[in-house]
């Protein structure tokens, strides 16, 4: 389509697949220019940031996503200074966005639709994040993740948010309206008819 920027994954996505997930993100960045998230499986900050190590030597454009809590600040910090990418993922409130920010990660991953599937706010939080993060000049982007439909991006894109990550069916709804396929069906059906014979 000549839109898309980057892609995000984890091991739920990768697991649907029969290649093992190392050689699937080597597949993904031979593909992808942009930023291509990969997901750590360990919990503690020493093992995080020896899977981030290995991650980010498949290619460049490796971001590490890293679970937000206390052990993946340090993790954060670490690997921030090491120059490697990283992407705190699984945020659900302001406070973890502020924190991982200030331990310096690359992006920030607020869980919208799973905000939503809660009945709270998920895109009162994008705007909170994009506020405090303008407030304070922080670099880290705000990647609006767990999209549910086309709204969700249009209301981080009029919020400010930097990056949306969201499923095939989606960024295919994000083109469509009944109104074009109808004003289409139209001009096509108006030409026919100027044009017979």
């Amino acid at each position: 389509m000549g839109v898309l920027d980057g892609v995000t994954t984890n091991p739920s996505l990768a697991a649907k697949e029969s290649a093992p997930y190392r050689d699937i993100l080597k597949d993904i960045c031979k593909i992808v220019s942009g930023p291509v998230s990969a997901e750590v499986i360990a919990t503690d900050s020493e093992g995080m940031v020896r899977e981030a190590r290995e991650l980010a030597k498949i290619a460049d454009n490796i971001v590490v996503k890293i679970p937000t809590i206390l052990q993946g600040l340090s993790a954060i910090k670490t690997l921030s200074g090491e120059g490697i990418m990283t992407n705190a993922t699984l945020v659900f409130s302001p406070s973890q966005a502020l924190l991982v920010a200030k331990a310096g990660a690359t992006y920030v991953s607020p869980f919208v639709g799973r905000l939503d599937d809660i009945s709270s706010d998920g895109m009162g939080l994008i705007n909170q994040i994009v506020t405090i993060y303008a407030n304070y000049n922080f670099t880290t982007e705000v990647l609006v993740a767990s999209v549910r439909h086309p709204m969700h991006l249009v209301e981080a894109a009029m919020m400010g948010a930097d990056v949306c990550t969201m499923p095939f069916k989606v960024i295919q709804n994000l083109i469509n309206h009944p109104l074009t396929d109808i004003g289409l069906e139209k001009f096509i059906a108006d030409f026919k008819k100027a044009n017979k014979g």
